[in-house]
């Protein structure tokens, strides 16, 4: 069923114009293509939010109802706000169904459950692409393309030339070109080995001397006076005293008594 949209003929122009167009809840927008001239459009953005969220409004033959005038057209661009959900302009393109006109179609993928990759090896689907730009008549237009993914192996693709496509569609690529459309990987995990590497490769904090060493003594200086002893700990300071030598012997004491 086609997916039907009103819109009216906007009549004002400029950045003002359309400024006030939208804090009315509107949306400028444009039709061109055929061999008619351009109109601008104004429609209403609540309903044209409504369609945008409709996967197959992007991909499919729309009817455009212009003051009852209807006409087959295709969505060919929408400016959104940088970070409001406000459409800012529409753009709708006619078509003719005796002219041929390029799409992106939407893929689905299906069965990666039965994929011999996810069920027996533990793969996991890689989408490379969501779609493809093809070449059809409009009355040839799929609003999807089907990816089968149930024979697919881990580290096997499916390419965009092994795609079944619908009657009459055509893929628009090079001439050697066949992009990856789906692959499928397993999981890159850190083996027991890796962590053992990792772990020794990671300097412990204990092996990190946190003391300050002292500076040998120079020739000369009294080595003695501040040498800590194997032991002490160190910046200790050394006992009162002993910078002054050792004490005199207690012989001297006698010496005198003897002289008097």
């Amino acid at each position: 069923m086609a997916i039907e949209i009103n819109a009216c003929k906007r009549e004002a122009q400029g950045t003002g114009a359309s400024r006030r167009l939208r804090h009315m809840g509107m949306v400028p927008g444009i039709l061109y293509g055929g061999d008619k001239e351009p109109v601008k459009l104004e429609i209403d953005h609540q309903a044209l939010i409504l369609n945008l969220r409709n996967e197959r409004f992007h991909a499919s033959i729309l009817t455009l109802d212009l003051a009852g005038s209807k006409e087959q057209v295709l969505l060919r661009a929408v400016n959104m706000h940088p970070f409001k959900l406000q459409v800012q302009h529409v753009d709708f393109q006619r078509v003719s169904k005796d002219k041929k006109i390029h799409m992106k179609v939407p893929l689905h993928f299906v069965n990666a459950e039965k994929s011999s990759g996810v069920k027996e090896q533990g793969g996991v689907v890689s989408h490379i692409l969501n779609e493809l730009d093809i070449v059809c008549f409009p009355d040839d237009l799929p609003e999807f393309i089907e990816v089968d993914l149930s024979g697919l192996a881990v580290g096997n693709s499916v390419h965009a030339r092994q795609l079944s496509l619908p009657k009459g569609v055509e893929l628009s690529l090079h001439k050697n070109e066949d992009p990856v459309v789906a692959t499928v990987v397993v999981p890159q995990l850190i083996t027991e080995d890796e962590e053992v590497v990792a772990a020794d490769a990671v300097v412990s904090a204990a092996d990190v001397p946190t003391t300050e060493q002292a500076a040998p003594a120079k020739e000369g200086e009294a080595g003695a006076e501040g040498a800590a002893k194997p032991g002490d700990k160190a910046g200790a300071k050394p006992a009162a005293g002993a910078d002054k030598g050792a004490a005199k012997p207690a012989a001297d004491k006698g010496d005198k008594k003897d002289k008097k």
